[in-house]
């Protein structure tokens, strides 16, 4: 399983990024709409990589589920009140889990094929806001047949093999041969590790607070956060989670995944800046890394978690480097007993892998993941000094996508 698509690229930089912190669901970012939430880290991004918005000449943002009556707008939106020029287009990409990187993707693509040289790429998501949805009242009622249902909770059921997510983790769970012990184990190193990570992780991390956006000629809008909060800037679900806690959740799938060894649902944004290599030695930048190659591959939607697998050995292979060659991996951990079978499956070093804490503790923002991932994976080589990392994730209905990135 490595027939995926992907690129080999020559000469493109992922400038700097920046987020917000991750918060809990219906706690602090509840009521913020995404596309707020990605003006904030956009102009942040902008401000830190040192691109003027007046320099920019694409828009690309990521974001799963509609969760404000604006969101057709939510690309367009976020470019325009970051002050990026009106003629510059903005484009919104999904790729369920794999959003995130495909921001990423389309900006280095785009600056290949040369049609643009300077991209912002923003990943958004509040799951807080998922709608109580209805789509068939505008039908009429009949007697019995009114249906409003929680689409957070029905969007993650894949009707092609009648799955839900947490399902498919199980089915890995017992392809693989892996106890709700080794789960639990994971999930308990996961939040230590996010524990002694807190202020590496907080140099990517924004503050988010009330303030209002604005641009000449238009509405003004912005982030009111709730009284008595004056500013957010942390992982909010990262906390103490041992082992004898862990084991006393009862699964949540009839199997090895309950609530503390999953990802955590939660609310939060990132944007980072790409570049190609000519804007980089014209502005004499220092980037974060280079974006070497990437690759999205599909895999059986049952076991749609194994993704990260085939992805990262067809990026590596593709790149001409072999997985002895990577120093560090971060791998979305969408579900413990998921990340645990691609580990099994490549054979992977753990202690190169989601060495700051992944998913089960700082949470999982759908649209968001992948462009955190890049940023946290490039971040921590600069801080070990070492080479090549990649950011990699499974993608609900049977994919997996990886980023390849040297430094």
């Amino acid at each position: 399983m490595t027939n995926g698509h992907g690129t080999v690229y020559d000469d493109i930089w992922l400038v700097d990024g920046v987020r917000t912190g991750f918060a809990d669901f219906t706690s602090v970012l509840a009521d913020i709409s995404p596309t707020d939430l990605g003006i904030k880290v956009a102009r942040e991004a902008l401000a830190k990589s040192t691109i003027a918005a007046e320099d920019i000449d694409m828009v690309v943002a990521g974001n799963m589920a509609q969760s404000s009556f604006d969101a057709y707008f939510l690309p367009r939106h976020i470019g325009l009140y970051a002050g990026v020029p009106i003629p510059v287009p903005a484009l919104l990409v999904h790729r369920l889990c794999g959003t995130g990187f495909e921001t990423i993707i389309q900006a280095a693509d785009s600056i290949t094929l040369g049609k643009a040289s300077k991209v912002l790429c923003v990943g958004t998501e509040s799951m807080s806001r998922n709608p109580v949805a209805s789509y068939t009242t505008r039908n009429g009622f009949k007697m019995g047949q009114v249906e409003f249902k929680d689409f957070l909770w029905e969007a993650t059921k894949d009707t092609a093999s009648s799955t839900s997510m947490g399902d498919t983790a199980e089915n890995l769970a017992k392809k693989y041969a892996i106890s709700r012990e080794e789960v639990d184990e994971f999930a308990a190193q996961s939040f230590a590790r996010a524990i002694d990570s807190a202020d590496f992780r907080s140099g990517e991390i924004v503050p988010v607070i009330s303030e209002t956006f604005t641009r000449e000629g238009y509405n003004d809008r912005g982030i009111r956060l709730p009284r008595g909060v004056a500013s957010f800037a942390v992982d909010e679900h990262v906390r103490p989670t041992p082992m004898e806690v862990l084991s006393k959740l009862k699964p949540a799938f009839k199997g090895v995944q309950t609530g503390g060894n999953s990802s955590a649902v939660v609310d939060g944004a990132a944007a980072a800046i790409v570049v190609g290599g000519k804007t980089v030695k014209e502005r004499g930048l220092k980037p974060l890394a280079r974006i070497v190659a990437a690759d999205v591959v599909g895999v059986p939607p049952e076991i749609m978690g194994i993704g990260p697998a085939p992805a990262i050995a067809a990026v590596v292979k593709r790149a001409g480097l072999t997985l002895a060659d990577i120093d560090r991996f971060e791998i979305n951990e969408a579900f413990g007993a998921q990340y645990l079978a691609v580990e099994k499956e490549l054979g992977l070093d753990r202690a190169k892998a989601n060495v700051n804490g992944g998913a089960i503790a700082l949470g999982h923002p759908l649209g968001v993941t992948g462009v955190r991932l890049c940023i946290t994976v490039a971040r921590e080589l600069h801080r070990r000094g070492l080479k090549h990392g990649i950011a990699s994730a499974c993608i609900g209905g049977g994919q997996g996508v990886a980023i390849l990135i040297e430094v």
